[in-house]
């Protein structure tokens, strides 16, 4: 098994007491032929990465109150070579430790993608951190 699987199942079996369950995306939206996984991020963000981020996908929210995150769907794989800083939390398979989730937003177009890249660069911006990729190059000079 390769690391990068190792780890991605690891993250998944950690994920909850409760056990993991993966988010159910609208059957009109279901066929994902890149995969899903899923970013999670305390609500708190959630309307203003709404507001700013083109064409986000499906999102859902695991919760009410402070606890709360919202759950972007991406691609699989959108952990390969991108260390997503804290406070996301990455989810392989959109497999999330909620005993209850609801879709808060529905995507305009057929797919059920928020395209990675701009979440992760919010994200940092977000976290305070420089974006970084694989072969440890910044974003930003």
């Amino acid at each position: 098994m390769s690391n990068r699987l190792a780890t991605r199942l690891t993250r998944v079996r950690r994920s909850g007491a409760g056990g993991p369950a993966r988010l159910p995306l609208p059957p009109s939206l279901d066929h994902t032929p890149l995969g899903c996984d899923a970013v999670g991020l305390p609500a708190r963000h959630g309307q203003r990465l709404l507001r700013q981020l083109p064409r986000p996908g499906c999102v859902f929210a695991d919760g009410y109150g402070e606890g709360e995150h919202w759950w972007w769907i991406v691609p699989s794989g959108s952990d390969l070579g991108v260390p997503w800083p804290e406070p996301a939390r990455y989810a392989a398979g959109a497999y999330v430790a909620a005993p209850r989730t609801r879709l808060i937003h529905r995507p305009d177009g057929p797919a059920p993608y928020t395209p990675p890249i701009p979440l992760y660069l919010m994200v940092c911006r977000l976290a305070g951190t420089t974006p970084v990729w694989a072969d440890g190059l910044s974003a930003y000079p």
